[in-house]
């Protein structure tokens, strides 16, 4: 066991993963800003929100696929091909089983590569019509002509490093400064920390609220959720297009499809199961209920004699529906079959809730759940879908509403700030704390074979459904609120008219709505960096 020990503490597979993932996040970081800008730089203003929802809609499809890969996965034992499977005694449902993760790491690697190749055909600038050099461009140009050339290289390479930093700093103070912008980024932020949460433990909520296993959890997810969103982002383009939504409109759209979804997402609350009955854990070893649930009750006189563990998890189930943690607990004296089919006999413990001596067995693997539970867990998933379409209806709205907030100039900078906000506040913090929280509901942990803290074996079901949902909630009410604050915002900015846009050069300036503009506040920054 020692030597077990100090392999399992001096393992550094954790730095592949983590130097693996950081490499795949420096490759598609300039995706998303760069991608963007380039959308809404050379599209027509309304054409923006379908082209952006068309990209999004289709990016969708990869969790899809990935969803729906995962589930085939899980169902695959995670060291096949180096074992005999038919020494596996755990079943896909078991709490312990782990699927074939790693196949999952390999193809996408190889996806990746793929999809890498069509990169290296791309120009190195994008090419532009020919256009009329400004008065500016013109005199900096004449000024080359007419006098000689000096030491250019060092002079050029410090003006442009000094540009580059002046320009870098002046920006995010217009991004700073921009009101409306700080009140979007700042409502973003918070939503996805409730969202990133959310669907990072929607398949293990799915197997511990209702029994499901992993594979059927990431199936339902791939299968309706994702696609539900793509619907709603990709009908979300359409409406903005076909009605020409400005900048006001976009924000009321939001607005509309957050609350709807908020007020929705109440009911998933009242769709959820009992706590499994695990004797001793949950159930006393009669069958009625426990006022304190934990593992205090876990002998009885049907099983004081065997000097059981109580530190194992090897569930049985008995012919009474209820689980015991392993065979010693159930007070069980004889076995026969072997592997899966292993079933043991004379189980005292379930003697004692009136099975007779001849029916008195369990068999691998926890209980299954009521047929009840079935139904409720097909509620969820169908409630679970209406709400993720009516909330991804704001998805391609929120995406124009940040690049609509600050001036052209500034819109690349903009939603590169905006995602890295998100993946590191959101997409890091969430699931840390969200996880912190969902261990708090643990009923039972494992042990590792060094004799510390493993995996949890059993939830209090209740009281993760509260905690996982209730935190879901709360974090998104404040949105709510901010949101509301937002189009109050955007209806107090006084319009100007085409004409005077136009005059004082603003390239495709922010709607407010159809047919009216506003002019942002960018200062110094025009002014110093970009004339």
């Amino acid at each position: 066991m020692f030597s077990e020990c100090v392999k399992e503490t001096s393992s550094y597979v954790w730095i592949y993963v983590l130097v693996g993932n950081m490499l795949r996040g420096i490759g598609e970081a300039p995706i998303t800003p760069l991608g963007i800008s380039y959308i809404d730089d050379f599209a027509e203003p309304e054409n923006t929100p379908l082209y952006i929802a068309c990209l999004h809609t289709v990016a969708l499809f990869g969790p899809m696929v990935g969803f729906t890969l995962s589930s085939l996965f899980a169902k695959l034992y995670v060291d096949i091909g180096f074992v005999d499977l038919e020494t596996v005694t755990i079943t896909p449902q078991d709490i312990r089983w782990v699927g074939a993760w790693w196949i999952g790491f390999l193809l996408a690697a190889a996806l990746m590569l793929i999809s890498g190749i069509p990169f290296c055909f791309m120009p190195k600038s994008i090419p532009i019509k020919n256009t009329q050099p400004s008065p500016k461009g013109q005199k900096i140009k004449e000024s080359e002509t007419s006098h000689p050339k000096r030491d250019e290289k060092a002079t050029v390479k410090g003006e442009i490093v000094g540009a580059v930093r002046t320009g870098f700093f002046l920006s995010m103070r217009a991004l700073v400064c921009n009101p409306l912008y700080f009140v979007v980024i700042i409502t973003t932020l918070i939503q996805m920390n409730s969202f990133t949460g959310f669907i990072t433990y929607i398949p293990k909520y799915a197997e511990q609220q209702y029994g499901q296993s992993i594979s059927t959890a990431n199936f339902i997810t791939g299968a309706t959720t994702v696609p539900a969103g793509a619907l709603g982002m990709l009908l979300s383009g359409v409406l903005m297009k076909k009605y020409k939504y400005g900048l006001l409109s976009a924000s009321k759209l939001v607005f509309i499809t957050n609350l709807l979804s908020y007020i929705l997402f109440f009911a998933v609350f009242f769709i959820g199961c009992e706590n499994p009955e695990v004797a001793g854990m949950t159930v006393s070893y009669n069958g009625n209920k426990l006022d304190t649930l934990g593992g205090n009750q876990l002998f009885s006189n049907c099983n004081s004699d065997c000097s059981c563990s109580t530190t194992k998890w090897d569930p049985v189930c008995g012919v009474n529906n209820i689980t015991y943690m392993s065979a010693c607990l159930a007070g069980c004296k004889s076995s026969t079959g072997s592997g899966k089919s292993l079933v043991y006999q004379n189980c005292l413990c379930v003697e004692s809730t009136g099975f007779p001596s001849v029916n008195s067995s369990v068999t691998l693997g926890s209980c299954p759940r009521s047929a009840n539970c079935d139904k409720m867990f097909l509620v969820y998933a169908i409630t679970q879908t209406i709400t993720t379409f009516i909330f991804s209806i704001s998805g391609t709205a929120s995406y124009v509403i940040v690049l609509w907030c600050v001036c052209p100039e500034l819109r690349p900078l903009a939603v590169g700030v905006y995602m890295l906000l998100i993946r590191t506040l959101a997409g890091i913090t969430a699931p840390i704390y969200f996880g912190a929280l969902i261990d708090k509901t643990c009923l039972k942990w494992g042990t590792t074979s060094c004799g510390g803290r493993g995996a949890c074996r059993l939830y209090d079901t209740i009281s993760f459904r509260n905690i996982y949902l209730g935190l879901t909630v709360g974090i998104r009410t404040p949105t709510i609120i901010l949101f509301f604050c937002f189009i109050f915002m955007v209806k107090k900015m006084s319009p100007v008219k085409k004409g005077n846009a136009q005059e004082n050069g603003e390239k495709k300036p922010a709607h407010l709505e159809d047919g009216s503009k506003v002019v942002l506040n960018t200062p110094e920054i025009e002014k110093q960096t970009l004339m």
